[in-house]
């Protein structure tokens, strides 16, 4: 498949990545999880599951930077097709590598596709993204992790419904991390277990914060994640070791992605402060000036020196402000939706779930324009 990434000739590949061999029993896979159980990969005394983390097949194609790269989820069709056109008509060799659902090794019913790709895609187990050579000259340009939820977050957040011990319904908002994902399926079941709420104690920290903890700290300490039982009480599930280290590899994993996409970039807030400071000075400078040359009105230009971002220092020009530009006129209408036309496919609130929500009916409405780019709302209709 290398080969054929670097031959520069249209070949397209298409990969179901099921996480296991599954067309040959389930055998332990290079592509699967931390802690997933496989016929050679078992739950034992010393063994439990798989160990190594896993190998991203896309990512490896998009290490070659000679071929147009999808990684996909049906959870997300119009990442899907659009990734799938371009693919297609690029003169470049390409991969689609697509989460599938192996039902039988995964231990999910087998109508339950749809919910457990989406699962996928929300908790980072399989973020999709996609590589594209010809879309400039280097990582950020090419990479785009557009189609994923909460790109700002390590993890989405979903809201958990349940009834309290009065039977009075409740909502709690909780992260939805790769172990809220593990725990509904079979080939992870063995590294859960139910909390009884006598049970519960000040040492169950739950798994984000877990996460967050110094290798010390967390000695003693028992993770856990949210759920409901059958009543839909609230339930506390405890994690193993093996999901707490799956957990934090997809995250570190997100993190990497976002790296590369050019959405981690750090800022050093000493410089950030010695720019205001600097551009504070220059001001009252420039008013103190035009105050002893008897006109507070006069332009002046002062010359000061102010550090920045990246170098030790550079030379600042103030200048007269230029005259603002008239305010457009013209009537706006704010975006809208149509909930007759709804027909709840989760398809605009798995573009930008800040934007779009679900009412009481299923039925999506505008919750806040401003809440990401515009072209999340114009992809959205």
């Amino acid at each position: 498949m290398s080969r054929a990434l670097m031959s520069g000739r249209p070949i397209k590949i298409f990969v179901l990545d099921t996480q296991v061999y599954s067309n040959t029993g389930g055998q332990a896979c290079t592509s699967g999880f931390v802690g997933q159980v496989s016929d050679m990969a078992p739950y034992g005394k010393v063994w439990h599951g798989k160990t190594e983390i896993r190998k991203e097949m896309a990512l490896i194609g998009a290490a070659h930077r000679t071929a147009f790269i999808l990684q996909g989820n049906v959870a997300n069709v119009t990442h899907l097709i659009e990734g799938y056109i371009d693919g297609i008509n690029t003169r470049r060799p390409a991969l689609f590598s697509i989460y599938a659902v192996c039902q039988p090794e995964h231990g999910v019913p087998d109508d339950g596709t749809a919910y457990h790709s989406k699962m996928a895609l929300e908790s980072r187990a399989y973020p999709v993204f996609r590589f594209d050579p010809d879309a400039g000259d280097s990582w950020e340009d090419c990479i785009s992790l557009d189609g994923n939820p909460a790109m700002d977050n390590d993890w989405p957040v979903y809201q958990l419904n349940y009834q309290d011990e009065d039977g009075v319904k409740q909502v709690m908002e909780v992260p939805m991390t790769f172990a809220d994902f593990a725990v509904q399926e079979g080939r992870f079941r063995k590294h859960f277990r139910v909390a009884p709420p006598d049970a519960w104690n000040e040492n169950m920290v739950p798994l984000t914060e877990f996460l967050e903890l110094e290798e010390d700290d967390r000695e003693g300490r028992f993770p856990y994640i949210w759920s409901v039982n059958k009543k839909n009480h609230l339930i506390r599930v405890i994690v193993s070791q093996e999901i707490v280290r799956s957990t934090e590899e997809r995250r570190d994993y997100w993190r990497t992605l976002k790296g590369l996409a050019g959405l981690t970039r750090r800022v050093d807030p000493v410089a950030i402060a010695n720019q205001v400071r600097s551009e504070t000075a220059q001001k009252l400078a420039q008013g103190l000036m035009q105050i002893l040359a008897g006109d507070a009105g006069a332009p002046m230009e002062i010359k000061l020196d102010a550090p920045s971002s990246g170098t030790n220092g550079s030379s600042t020009t103030a200048a007269p402000a230029a005259a603002a530009p008239p305010a457009a006129s013209g009537a706006f209408e704010p975006a809208w939706i149509d909930q007759t036309e709804c027909t709840s496919c989760d398809e605009c609130t798995t573009i930008n779930s800040k934007i779009f929500q679900y009412d009481e009916n299923k039925k999506a409405f505008v919750k806040n324009p401003r809440g990401g780019p515009y072209k999340d709302i114009v992809r959205a209709a």
